[in-house]
């Protein structure tokens, strides 16, 4: 009896392998099957047949490759994100935005109805042409960000890239504040018709935020006339030292 118990359990459990042991024993004894609940558990615990707990399924995150540290120069530490908006067809519009932390200046913003990864390189090789290669990129663990063929990308052109932590926007803080004014300055003030129509907006809106919006934390200056000061006061000395030479 034990040994035709236990294969019994053993069949059923197999065949209902979501089942609990309780209804395991249920449907035994609606056979009128003599074996108790208990037995019923043992064996499913002696068999290792007991239902797997439920785990939550992991994001995969990406791996930094150099430190978060302040941007002293432009162009030298990049953030970039993702904002989401619709056309009035209530399709979805996904513009994928780049920042150079230094002088706030918006690099670039990509419309689309989806981006992947191949489009953000895309991106990448159009501003490295424009400005050069920035020393590490910030941004969450996003799917497009923490792809192998973006991944590869970056670290055969010397890019290093820092992952927030999830669920820590604040990390990002340089996109986080761009997107909001983004979104409330141009996003939520158009809609759209299309993918083109949006892109040629946000563009123009992208070179007025550039070249006239005053940021406090830039001495109420523009990113455009930041970067200009930025570059003459650092050409003043080695100017003075060429006239006295």
């Amino acid at each position: 009896m034990p040994y035709a118990a236990t294969k019994e359990v053993v069949r059923l459990s197999y065949r209902h392998p979501c089942w609990g042991y309780r209804k395991i024993y249920d449907l035994l004894d609606r056979c009128r099957y003599p074996v108790g609940r208990e037995k019923v558990r043992l064996i499913r615990a002696t068999e290792g047949l007991q239902v797997p707990k439920k785990t939550r399924k992991r994001k995969a995150l990406g791996c930094s490759t150099h430190l978060a540290n302040k941007a002293t120069r432009p162009y030298q530490v990049w953030s970039w994100d993702f904002i989401h908006d619709q056309s009035l067809d209530g399709r979805s519009l996904r513009c994928l935005v780049v920042v150079d932390e230094f002088t706030r200046e918006c690099l670039a913003i990509e419309c689309g109805r989806s981006m992947t990864s191949r489009d953000v390189i895309t991106v990448l090789v159009r501003l490295k042409k424009a400005h050069g290669t920035p020393d590490y990129i910030r941004s969450d663990n996003g799917p497009e960000f923490v792809a192998r063929s973006l991944k590869n990308w970056m670290q055969s052109k010397a890019i290093g890239s820092h992952y927030i932590e999830p669920g820590s926007p604040w990390q990002n803080a340089y996109a986080e504040s761009f997107n909001s004014i983004l979104r409330s300055t141009c996003l939520n003030r158009w809609a759209f018709e299309s993918v083109g129509e949006a892109q040629a907006v946000i563009e123009q809106w992208r070179g007025e935020y550039t070249a006239i919006r005053l940021h406090g934390s830039l001495g109420g200056r523009s990113p455009a006339q930041f970067k200009t000061d930025w570059a003459d006061n650092r050409l003043q000395p080695s100017s003075a030292a060429a006239r006295k030479s």
